[in-house]
């Protein structure tokens, strides 16, 4: 099974693939070597790491012509020494997979110097792959909680690349979730349900709508290409600045982990940027968060088993008032409370900061990133996460679907391409907006949050969670929720086409305001009777 899995992740083009095994761990990996070699039309070789010093000479008749040195990963009970993989560098590998046992999948295997990281500056693909230890009952301890899974990867799960982003999600694809707008509304505002206890019927976009998404992404791609420069050259700069005592001279690189799933596609994004500019591969995962249950707490766990919490970067798409702002900083805060592991930032990345609720940002310009515009089909075809007590046990990772039936309607990879290729062209004007931006206050104002409190008095809503503010947060209202109105600041352009078709299909009054801060705001209806999707309450016909 492993190497069934090992041979999706593989890329199309691999051609002379090394299977590297892990000291004394070498029965296993050979066994998926042998089995790989089965299933792939690639050259499939086996080597293993070793901790015994080899003199490697560069002479064609000579066994070991090349030596990679890297730091033990395993906590050897002989202490902390160097380690050895032999005829890798110059050994004309496309793609290594390397295979571990779960003991010696730590942080120092991922760090940089670390031996996945040595193994990248000489071969183009590099795979991990992860098999349990043994651990014997008697040295088993009762209280301490299952084996985490590794994460979820594509093409299995997700339409990105394996090696774009890892979804530390399980997958609830065969599991009916989805429910009528109208009827997940009325039981989330009665408090019958929690909103991440089912999911909304996915949103198939008309082809005008469609012709929308890919004008406004042909007219957005270099102002998002530029955000997406200017929030990782930040990020790269801070994670390199972080205190860190008694650590080695090696600079710190970011573990990017975004909020599934707005957050995704700007975490692969900026996972690129890092790559065409510095060269670096950056881990980058994708972890639930739920408002008023708090981020996943098992994927914190694997991260801090894995990484070093303090290279943790947690990503979204971009702020709203800021209410995700607060609850990842509470939730962090109970974590550590809770599990005595200290290290992480709740400091969110995001791409825009309309509401000026955090310090690291790309723009505080509200306009459209056109991943709000569509849902799965612009998120590697990945649902919003779930969490409901019956499918998520104390033990699990939070739920989400991969929807593959909906792969002829997929831009996800379009919409990343589409960006990316604007990345060359906006470097210079990256580093200027990034030392502008270090030069100046990037303190938090809270303007959104003030903005949206004023509003929910003003229109006697009453609950700031019925009022979502920005361009990203009223497309969500008019695609998920059941919106009631629509305040456009007046002389809002293109931006807000989108906007301005969902409302006209779904019936909803666009109200044209003078002060307000961002682009637009959403109204969900705050009177949740089933049918309620115009402005007086009553039913219209889409």
């Amino acid at each position: 099974a492993m190497a069934a899995r090992a041979a999706e992740a593989l890329p199309e083009e691999a051609e002379r693939v090394l299977v590297l095994g892990f000291e004394e761990l070498m029965y296993a990996p050979l066994r998926i070597a042998r089995e790989l070699e089965q299933l792939v039309p690639a050259d499939v070789r086996f080597s293993t790491t070793t901790r015994s010093p080899v003199l490697a000479v560069d002479d064609p008749g000579y066994a070991i012509r090349s030596s990679l040195v890297f730091p033990d990963h395993d906590d050897p009970a002989d202490g902390p020494g160097e380690r050895y993989a032999y005829n890798v560098a110059g050994g004309g590998f496309d793609t290594v997979l390397a295979v571990v046992d779960s003991a010696a999948d730590t942080a120092r295997l991922h760090a940089p110097g670390g031996l996945l990281d040595r193994l990248a500056a000489h071969v183009p693909n590099v795979l991990l792959a992860v098999v349990p230890s043994y651990v014997p009952d008697s040295l088993a301890s009762p209280e301490r909680p299952p084996m985490l899974p590794e994460p979820l990867r594509g093409p299995a799960f997700s339409s990105y690349a394996p090696d774009e982003v890892g979804w530390l999600l399980q997958d609830l694809s065969g599991v009916t979730l989805e429910a009528p707008t109208e009827e997940r509304e009325e039981a989330v505002q009665s408090g019958g349900a929690h909103y991440a206890e089912s999911l909304p019927v996915e949103y198939q976009p008309s082809e005008r709508y469609q012709e929308l998404f890919h004008a406004a992404l042909d007219a957005s791609a270099a102002r998002i290409a530029q955000a997406v420069g200017v929030v990782t050259e930040t990020v790269l700069t801070e994670v390199a600045a972080r205190p860190r005592p008694g650590a080695s001279g090696e600079t710190p690189r970011p573990v990017l982990v975004s909020l599934a799933r707005a957050g995704t596609p700007v975490g692969v994004l900026m996972r690129r940027w890092a790559q065409h500019r510095h060269g670096l591969q950056l881990p980058h995962y994708a972890v639930s968060i739920v408002r008023g249950r708090g981020i996943d707490a098992n994927a914190l766990r694997w991260l801090a088993a894995h990484h070093d919490p303090r290279d943790v970067v947690f990503v979204d798409g971009w702020t709203g008032k800021g209410a995700i702002t607060r609850e990842l900083a509470a939730a962090i805060e109970e974590f550590e409370r809770e599990e005595g592991i200290t290290g992480f930032d709740p400091e969110i990345a995001v791409l825009a900061d309309p509401g000026s609720c955090v310090r690291t940002y790309g723009t505080r310009e509200d306009f459209l990133i056109p991943s709000a515009c569509l849902n799965s089909t612009v998120s590697g075809l990945i649902s919003r996460t779930v969490l409901r007590a019956d499918l998520v046990g104390p033990h699990d990772f939070h739920g989400a679907k991969f929807y593959r039936e909906l792969a002829g309607a997929d831009v996800s990879v379009a919409f990343l391409d589409a960006i990316a290729a604007r990345f060359p062209e906006v470097e210079e004007s990256v580093d200027v907006a990034v030392k502008e931006l270090q030069a100046g206050d990037r303190a938090p104002t809270w303007e959104g949050w003030r903005a949206v409190e004023r509003i929910s008095e003003e229109y006697g809503i009453h609950d700031v969670n019925l009022v979502k503010p920005g361009v990203g947060e009223t497309t969500r209202v008019l695609l998920r929720r059941v919106p009631w109105k629509i305040l456009a600041k007046a002389g809002a352009g293109a931006d807000l086409d989108h906007v301005r078709l969902l409302a006209e299909q779904r019936g909803v009054p666009v109200e044209e305001v003078d002060d307000l801060p961002y682009s637009c705001v959403g109204l969900i209806h705050p009177r949740y009777t089933r049918g309620a999707t115009g402005a007086d309450g009553r039913a219209v016909s889409v």
